[in-house]
Order: structure tokens, then C-alpha cells, then sequence
């Protein structure tokens, strides 16, 4: 198959996670960058009719723009490589470890990089051993500002700044309505950051770092997904030692987490220059307003190039 010749695409938006709209945002954009590259494509909604569909027609590719539990915690990715289709992403596995906040920042943990503080909850065993007895362990064991975010998911949903004790059980209730498990993290204040990664293994690279400046000091989901909410700058203003730092961290967090393809890992810097993990992301946003899309064009790439770049390497793969 020459470079030049055009592949049967179809973009996966939607689902039924919360983020259902963002998807549909990202596979449009997906959608027009790759007919921009030449390719034929077409967007479906991962429904009943998806695997029939993909089983009787055998695109050359699918590209996944799903996020949430739709197409980031494994299942959708496994029942793909099951069907044999070449698909632009990480495996199932892969995409498990990463969806998992708690798993991720353990392994990334134990390969050398900083990762806040943490402890992580059940919401059964937040009933069953009393809210406030458990709210009392976690204030006496972690002093301070804290953050508090659901176990799994994105697009910062169910994400509260607890810097009042008192704020600390309505944050709580917020987490646990997205995922059944919680994590109330020490919160570290410093320069937030987006490096996206491109690749896999040995031959995956960074894409130019991207700062991150909400207006309201929080990124939270309206931050991410309306226009004027956030400054962004690429590259970010921060120490050239600094920025290279970071970089290695998310790929070091990369290549841990056994990552394919793409992925976008979020990252605060302290006051003393330290990349603290904050969560890698298997399928990143890629709408007008999302942070890989702004690191493709920083870097000097386009995302006709980039996206047409790894739906090949996806049919190469399984060539």
C-alpha cells in the first residue's frame, strides 16, 4: 500500500459517559483532519451496531475519539483487537492501567516519578465504616489543602479544590456520583502542565510541553471546553531545565503504563521545579479547545500529519 493511497477509516465519537459530548467534538475534528489527509472516512457511534458493522465491512482502520469509560477502560479497545481490526491506540491492558488513577500513579510511582500523596476510598467502604469516622482519618492523616477526584474518568468531572475541612464531604459526594471509587489527594500547588506523547515504546517522542492557566486558578471541565476559559501557552514559559524534566517524566509515565500511539500526560510542576504525575490520559481530548491538538501545532506538526501518522501505523501493525 503506497503512502499516498487513501485508507478506509471509521472515527469512533460518543458513547454513554459523561463525556459524550466532548467526543463527539473530538471525532469530528479527528474526522476532518484525516479526509484532509486523503483518507475515506466515516463516524460512527460505538452502539449495537457497531461490531456487525466493523465484522462485515473490515475498514483498514478505526480511531478511537472516545473518552470516559466508553473507550478508555479497556473493554471497546480488547473486543477491537478480538475483531482484528487495526485500531489507532493502546491495548486493552494498557488502557486499564491508565484509567485507573490509583494503578497508574502506583506504577509510574515505582519507576522514579513524583506522585502526590493519596488515599483511596471505596464508596463501600466509605458507607460501611461511617463517613465521618473515615473523614476524620483523612484530615488527621493529611493536613492541608487537598484534591478530590474520582478513581477513574476525565475531562477533570467530579474534581473538587478542598481548601475549607468543612467542603470536604460535599467534595466526596461529587466524586463518588462518577465513579465508585475516590481518591483525596494532597494538593500541589505549582504550574500544571500537558506534555503529549507520540509512539510507542522506544520510538515514542514528546510533543512541545503546553502550560495550562485557568482564569479561575482551577481546570475544571467548563475550563477545558469553552473558549476564553484558559490561557494556554506552547511552548510553556517555563526553565528550559524544567520543561525537559517534565518531558522525560511523561514519557518515562509512558512507556511505564505500556502506552501505544498517543496519549497526553498531565503533570504539575512545584516551586522547586519537581514534575508531579497527575494522570495519563489513553484517549485525549481533541477538540478546537483540547491540549493535544494545541502540542501538535506548537511542535510545528499538523493534525492531518499526526492523526494520518498513526492510522497507518496502526494497519502496519497488524499487516
Amino acid at each position: 500500500m503506497s503512502e499516498s493511497t487513501g485508507l478506509s477509516v471509521v472515527v469512533l465519537a460518543g458513547g454513554i459517559s459523561h463525556e459524550r459530548d466532548v467526543s463527539l467534538r473530538s471525532g469530528r475534528r479527528v474526522a476532518d483532519a484525516l479526509i484532509e489527509a486523503g483518507h475515506r472516512v466515516e463516524v460512527r457511534d460505538p452502539d449495537a451496531g457497531l461490531l456487525p458493522y466493523l465484522a462485515e465491512r473490515r475498514p483498514d482502520a478505526v480511531f478511537p475519539a472516545l473518552h470516559g469509560s466508553s473507550g478508555e477502560d479497556g473493554s471497546l479497545l480488547e473486543l477491537l483487537a478480538a475483531l482484528g481490526v487495526p485500531t489507532v491506540g493502546s491495548t486493552g491492558a494498557a488502557a486499564r492501567r491508565a484509567w485507573s488513577k490509583p494503578v497508574a500513579s502506583s506504577l509510574v510511582a515505582q519507576a522514579g516519578i513524583a506522585v502526590p500523596e493519596s488515599i483511596v476510598l471505596s464508596h463501600e467502604a466509605f458507607r460501611e465504616l461511617g463517613a465521618s469516622s473515615v473523614l476524620r482519618v483523612v484530615r488527621a492523616a493529611m493536613q492541608g489543602d487537598l484534591v478530590v477526584k474520582p478513581a477513574s474518568g476525565g475531562s477533570a468531572q467530579g474534581v473538587s479544590i478542598v481548601d475549607d475541612p468543612t467542603e470536604l464531604p460535599r467534595a466526596m459526594v461529587e466524586a463518588f456520583t462518577y465513579a465508585e471509587v475516590a481518591i483525596v489527594e494532597r494538593r500541589i500547588v505549582g504550574t500544571e502542565i500537558a506534555v503529549a506523547v507520540i509512539g510507542t515504546g522506544d520510538e515514542a517522542r514528546a510533543l512541545t510541553a503546553v502550560e495550562i492557566v485557568p482564569t479561575t486558578g482551577v481546570y475544571s471541565f467548563q475550563e477545558r471546553y469553552n473558549a476564553g476559559e484558559t490561557t494556554f501557552f506552547a511552548p510553556s514559559r517555563l526553565d528550559d531545565a524544567v520543561v525537559d524534566a517534565a518531558t522525560d517524566a511523561a514519557l518515562l509515565a509512558h512507556r511505564t503504563l505500556g502506552l501505544r500511539d498517543l496519549s497526553r500526560v498531565d503533570l504539575i510542576v512545584d516551586g522547586q521545579g519537581t514534575p508531579w504525575f497527575l494522570e495519563a490520559n489513553v484517549l485525549p481530548g481533541l477538540t478546537e479547545t483540547s491540549l493535544l491538538p494545541l502540542a501538535i501545532e506548537a511542535s510545528g506538526a499538523t493534525a492531518s500529519a499526526v492523526y494520518d501518522e498513526l492510522v497507518r501505523a496502526a494497519v502496519a501493525r497488524d499487516a
